[in-house]
């Protein structure tokens, strides 16, 4: 896929998966205790973000001619090491992507107090502003 076609799709996902993150926010700032599918469709918004923040990352990678590992935390490490992405960011990254895999495969052992906190907090934003990103090499 051509990297602007794949930018544009990756600026809905991450323009809609927000919006539902935010009115989630607004929700729980409002005292109002989200339902159980409302809590799934939290989980559902992050990892959609998560997982595209990944193929994004790996999308650069390949654009630059560098290989793109397997390991969602060593295409992040590789990002940063050809600083498309800033060092100090990879704790983050890290967490996120075990956010994620905890989503995708730990599932029953998910800690909502502590996504409910992220929500509120707003650190999905970190995400977004990655994904609508258009920076390159060479930029």
């Amino acid at each position: 896929m051509r990297l602007d076609l794949y930018q544009a799709e990756t600026d809905r996902i991450a323009t809609e998966q927000t919006a539902l993150l935010e009115e989630a926010r607004i929700a729980m700032l409002a005292g109002r205790t989200l339902s159980a599918l409302e809590n799934n469709g939290i989980l559902h918004a992050l990892q959609i973000l998560i997982e595209n923040a990944i193929g994004k990352t790996k999308q650069w990678l390949k654009t630059q001619g560098e290989p793109v590992p397997l390991s969602a935390y060593d295409a992040f490490a590789a990002l940063a090491r050809i600083g498309l992405i800033n060092n100090a960011d990879l704790p983050t990254w890290n967490a996120l992507i075990g956010i994620r895999n905890r989503i995708v495969h730990d599932y029953m052992n998910i800690q909502m107090d502590r996504i409910h906190t992220l929500i509120r907090q707003e650190d999905y934003r970190f995400i977004s502003r990655f994904l609508l990103l258009r920076k390159q090499a060479g930029d």
